[in-house]
C-alpha cells in the first residue's frame, strides 16, 4: 500500500459504483480515510464490509447530493468523528433522456438531471469549503463530461448540466485560488461504467464513434487521473477541465 494520502479525509459522491467507485478504492489504497456517499444503500453497506476486510479506512453515508439539508448534515458528521476534510469528489450524476429531442424533452426529467448533476455539485462544494477554509487545505474534483465542452445532440440535459459543471469549476478556482483549496473538474469521454446501461445503443454508438482511439474509457484510467488530481504534488493546478477522452477533446 502506498501512503501519499495518509491521514487525508475525502468525501467521494457517486461512490457505489463506476468513476466513484474506483476513484475511492485507489485513494483508500493509498492511505486516505475515504466517506463512501450514494444513494444505493445496499452496494454501499456491501462494500463498506468488503474493504473494511481488505484493512481500508472506510465510511459509507446514504446521501442524496440534490438535498441541501441532507449534505449539510453529512459534512458535518463527518467532520465531527473524522475531524478535517481534505478532498471531495464528486461523482454522483445522472444521464437523463438520450436519443431525445428537445422538443420532445420531459421538462420534469431536465429538472430532474438539474437537481443532480449541477444542484449537486453546487451543494456539494459549498458545504465541503466551509469546512476545508477552516483548515486552510482542500482538494475538489468535479467530474464533468466532453459533453458539457462539446455538446452531444438528443442529450441536451446531461450535455447543458455538465457544461455548469464546468462553469463552477472556473470560477471557483479562481474565488478560491490563494486559499490552498483547487478545484478542478475532469471532462471523460464515454467510460465503460453502469451508468451507460441505460444510454441508448444508437447514442452510445455516436459518443463512441468520435473517440479517435477507438475505444471507451476505463474507470481504472479515470482513477488514475483523478487521484493524481487530489493530490498535494497538484497544487498549481486549479480552475481547469482535464480530459479524459481518447482525443476526442480539441480544446
Amino acid at each position: 500500500m502506498k501512503t501519499g494520502f495518509k491521514d487525508r479525509v475525502a468525501v467521494i459522491t457517486g461512490a457505489a459504483d463506476g468513476i466513484g467507485k474506483a476513484i475511492a478504492r485507489r485513494l483508500a489504497d493509498q492511505g486516505a480515510r475515504v466517506v463512501l456517499w450514494d444513494i444505493k444503500t445496499d452496494q454501499l453497506i456491501t462494500l463498506e464490509k468488503d474493504w473494511k476486510r481488505s484493512g481500508l479506512k472506510v465510511k459509507v453515508a446514504q446521501v442524496d447530493i440534490s438535498d441541501e439539508t441532507a449534505v449539510e448534515r453529512a459534512f458535518r458528521e463527518t467532520v465531527e468523528e473524522l475531524g478535517q476534510l481534505d478532498i471531495l469528489v464528486n461523482s454522483a450524476g445522472i444521464v437523463g433522456p438520450t436519443q431525445t429531442k428537445i422538443t420532445d424533452y420531459p421538462t420534469d426529467a431536465f429538472d430532474e438531471i438539474y437537481r443532480v448533476n449541477l444542484r449537486g455539485s453546487f451543494l456539494t462544494c459549498k458545504y465541503a469549503l466551509k469546512w476545508m477554509e477552516k483548515g486552510g487545505y482542500g482538494r475538489i474534483l468535479l467530474i464533468a463530461s466532453i459533453a458539457g465542452k462539446e455538446g452531444n445532440p438528443n442529450m441536451v440535459g446531461y450535455s447543458s448540466t455538465k457544461a455548469g459543471v464546468i462553469g463552477l469549476v472556473k470560477g471557483l478556482g479562481k474565488e478560491y485560488a490563494t486559499s490552498g483549496i483547487t478545484v478542478n473538474g475532469l471532462a471523460p469521454a464515454v467510460i465503460r461504467t453502469p451508468m451507460n446501461e441505460d444510454t441508448a445503443p444508437e447514442q452510445l454508438a455516436y459518443m463512441a464513434s468520435k473517440i479517435p482511439m477507438q475505444r471507451l474509457g476505463t474507470v481504472e484510467e479515470a482513477a488514475s487521473i483523478a487521484t493524481w488530481i487530489v493530490s498535494e504534488e497538484a497544487s498549481f493546478n486549479t480552475g481547469f477541465i482535464f480530459d479524459l477522452s481518447g482525443g476526442r477533446a480539441t480544446y
